[in-house]
């Protein structure tokens, strides 16, 4: 019996409404445990993305405390992006958590710890994201992440409304956090009553704690790397993550539909943040060992750059333990969340994009058509589809997908 653990990072989330972060890759592992014979039981933290790397810790602890109790099983940490330091954190000897002993009384199971694209030594968005500025867009952001992957595609009215707020420099705080406030609102009507509670809860929990903001910079994570020290015995594995820098041409290949544009500019003005450097803090390792060293050169041609990265973590700043995998890849590919054969929006949220839509014309599948009074279902299947919102030009497929599961899995089963 085996049991994995998966912790969002920023900008993402457990389980919100219908949607499942994690789905792509708690179904991959599985199939991979139960094609080597074994089962694995999967679970997700429920964890403010942008919360303190302290407290998400905590609750991961408790987690696998509660699920875990009848002390049989090997246990698996998976974190994504911030969710890495989560679970690092959990396994360190060194650590002291706010927690009852007995809600760590399980680590003597832990065998592996797996990172995937997460700040080890910190990132520059974070630093972004600290300051006014910078808040209204981690809101934005996090935002369109759940909207975008859960629906397919933003409505562009609430996407461009969401843009524009992030780019309003001149207007108080109070102000802005207002307009936000009105064009979430706007947005979410549109969906399921109960929806619509559960994601005003968690961007309020956005707005409400961002104390991870603060630990991820540079500075606060040099820290962090001298406190925390690798669990004896337990198998650390990482993936690295690298987006192309956008360039000219792919700016205008993004002009092809709205939507596409919008995203696009969100993820050059990313990419653009996280590539700055500071040789004080340079978000990487002193020394790579000779194997990282060779693991990043087989699948880049070269070592990265210190300014490389996959759009909110510089690719040297991902390394930690084993290199299981590396590629071309932005932040939330690597997660199943590319470019995939999803079908045209069509009923409610095609008339967003292009005019209402004809008295006669279907809609889609559980939808309802709100001007008739009802509200927006997103149909489950949404979440099964591989979804791309943040348009990065990395790639990423089915192919690439299905390597990283299998590296990932195989380290997991090699450390069992």
């Amino acid at each position: 019996m085996h049991r994995v653990y998966l912790s969002p990072g920023m900008f993402g989330f457990g389980r919100l409404a219908t949607y499942d972060y994690f789905a792509h890759v708690e179904r991959a592992l599985v199939k991979r445990f139960s094609d080597a014979g074994k089962r694995l039981e999967a679970h997700v933290v429920d964890v403010s993305p942008t919360a303190s790397i302290r407290r998400r810790a905590v609750r991961l602890a408790e987690l696998v405390a509660k699920t875990a109790e009848d002390g049989e099983g090997t246990i698996h940490l998976l974190g994504h992006s911030t969710g890495g330091l989560d679970a690092r954190l959990v396994a360190s000897p060194s650590a002291r958590l706010p927690t009852a002993k007995e809600n760590l009384s399980w680590v003597s199971r832990l065998r592996s710890v797996t990172t995937m694209s997460t700040p080890h030594y910190g990132t520059p968005l974070a630093s972004f994201f600290a300051t006014v500025s910078g808040q209204r867009m981690l809101y934005a952001v996090s935002a369109l992440t759940f909207i975008g992957l859960s629906l397919g595609a933003p409505p562009l009215a609430a996407a461009s409304a969401l843009v524009v707020a992030i780019g309003r420099l001149d207007r108080t705080l109070g102000v802005e956090l207002r307009l936000l406030d009105r064009t979430t609102d706007a947005l979410l009507k549109a969906l399921e009553p109960a929806t619509s509670l559960e994601v005003r809860g968690y961007l309020d929990a956005i707005r409400r704690d961002q104390g991870a903001m603060i630990q991820l910079t540079p500075e606060a994570m040099d820290l962090f790397q001298a406190g925390i020290e690798d669990r004896p015995g337990v198998d650390y594995q990482c993936t690295c993550a690298q987006a192309p820098p956008p360039t000219p041409g792919t700016l205008a290949r993004s002009l092809s539909g709205p939507w596409r544009a919008i995203s696009s500019a969100i993820f050059t003005t990313l990419y653009g943040i996280t590539a700055r450097y500071d040789e004080r803090y340079p978000c990487a390792a002193p020394d790579s060992p000779p194997e990282v060293e060779a693991m990043l050169t087989r699948a880049f041609g070269r070592i990265p750059g210190a300014r490389a990265n996959d759009g909110v973590v510089p690719v040297l700043s991902q390394v930690w333990g084993r290199v299981a995998w590396a590629g071309y890849a932005d932040h939330l590919d690597v997660l199943g969340h590319f470019p995939g054969a999803a079908p045209p929006p069509r009923g409610l949220w095609a008339s967003v994009f292009r005019g209402r839509p004809k008295a006669d014309a279907p809609l889609e599948e559980g939808v309802v058509d709100a001007s008739a009074g009802g509200s927006v279902n997103p149909d489950p299947s949404v979440a099964t589809r591989h979804v791309d919102w943040l348009r990065s030009g990395a790639g990423f497929n089915e192919r690439s997908f299905a390597s990283l599961m299998d590296a990932l899995a195989a380290g997991m089963l090699a450390a069992s």
